[in-house]
């Protein structure tokens, strides 16, 4: 029998689209890791394990405005004025009517504050507001935070 000869060139795979999609995962999870990190680091919040479950529904737009201690507003580390507040409060509701509010006040903070902030939200046509709180303190950092407040979880 005889064998017939093979083609001496070798066969090649275009990584070029492999390639394209590793930069896209790449860019997809630096962006998400800076969303996830844009909140204030000094606003501890409120232990409240009766409060109902939140969980975040991809398809409704959320806007999570951080109150610190002192009544500071800030907004992905940003701070924040009254009226800075209110316009982008405003804005998102001309874009999306169906939008969430989560304030996240620190457990110092005077309750008058949280409510100036929730009086600008629904001034500008916000319908729907949740004060954020934590059922359970699943990392060691809000366990000793609230260990050292003297706080008995569980």
């Amino acid at each position: 029998m005889s064998k017939k000869a093979r083609n001496s060139e070798g066969c090649s795979i275009d990584m070029t689209p492999m390639i394209d999609v590793v930069f896209q995962m790449i860019i997809f999870f630096i962006v998400t890791i800076t969303i996830v990190e844009a909140r204030d680091k000094e606003v501890m919040l409120e232990y409240g394990p009766n409060g109902e479950l939140i969980k975040k529904d991809p398809k409704i737009s959320v806007l999570v405005i951080d109150v610190g201690p002192t009544g500071r507003i800030t907004l992905n580390n940003s701070l924040l004025g009254d009226a800075q507040l209110a316009s982008i409060v405003r804005r998102r509701t001309e874009t999306r009517p169906d939008f969430q509010v989560w304030v996240r006040g620190d457990y110092r903070t005077r309750h008058s504050h949280i409510k100036h902030v929730m009086d600008i939200c629904t001034a500008n046509g916000v319908g729907r507001i949740h004060v954020i709180s934590v059922a359970d303190p699943r990392t060691p950092a809000t366990r000793s935070s609230f260990n050292s407040r003297g706080i008995k979880w569980r």
